[in-house]
């Protein structure tokens, strides 16, 4: 199982995955004077140099582009608090819950576009890496317990990118116990034809005409 998200395996792209993200609120410290941001997502601002205000991420990175401000890290991207993770993840096989849906989509837009604002930035990254690898490796471990009378499964603070990959896997594993067991719960296409009602013609027919 990949770590990033596959278009033949997955239900979305990582491209689409971090186009929900980006509504996400982050921290911003503007350079600039600008009136309030009347949205139909919100209001946002106004905005007064060097006064912190939270945005969306999408708003934050297209302001950091045009090098209107600086994006603070949200406080759960700090070297200190990605360890703890990492030591939490590595001693359990429970998933930790100090960790956004998103992490891994707002990781990688701030990598991207903010990448000067971030302390210890290579550091974090090679954290975040960690955490992602160890939480995949039990996620593997869970679905290794498959078997024929698995009915359902439940896998707790699961991020979107993990639950990207493992639900439609999750899904056809299932069928496919299903199918072997219990064929004649899923019809297949040809069965479903021939179970189709025969309209039987009581009417009277013509004679041809000579």
């Amino acid at each position: 199982m990949a770590g990033q998200s596959d278009p033949h395996f997955s239900l979305f792209s990582a491209e689409e995955l971090e186009f929900v993200a980006e509504d996400d609120m982050v921290e911003i410290v503007p350079n600039l004077k600008m009136d309030a941001l009347n949205l139909i997502s919100g209001d946002f601002g106004p905005f007064v140099p060097q006064i912190a205000t939270q945005v969306p991420l999408w708003l934050a990175v297209a302001l950091k582009k045009r090098g209107k401000c600086s994006i603070r890290p949200p406080e759960w991207m700090s070297v200190d608090n990605l360890t703890q993770v990492v030591e939490a993840e590595r001693e359990s096989q429970e998933m930790s819950e100090k960790l956004p849906f998103h992490y891994v989509e707002i990781s990688r837009l701030l990598f991207d576009h903010a990448r000067d604002d971030i302390p210890n930035v290579y550091m974090v990254r090679s954290l975040i890496e960690d955490i992602r690898d160890v939480r995949f490796h039990k996620v593997r471990t869970d679905l290794e317990a498959f078997n024929g009378r698995t009915i359902a499964v439940k896998i707790k603070n699961l991020s979107a990118m993990e639950v990207n990959i493992v639900r439609p896997f999750i899904r056809r594993a299932l069928q496919a116990f299903c199918k072997h067991d219990s064929p004649e719960l899923i019809p297949e296409p040809e069965r479903v034809a021939d179970k189709r009602p025969q309209v039987v013609n009581n009417a009277p027919r013509r004679q041809l005409r000579r």
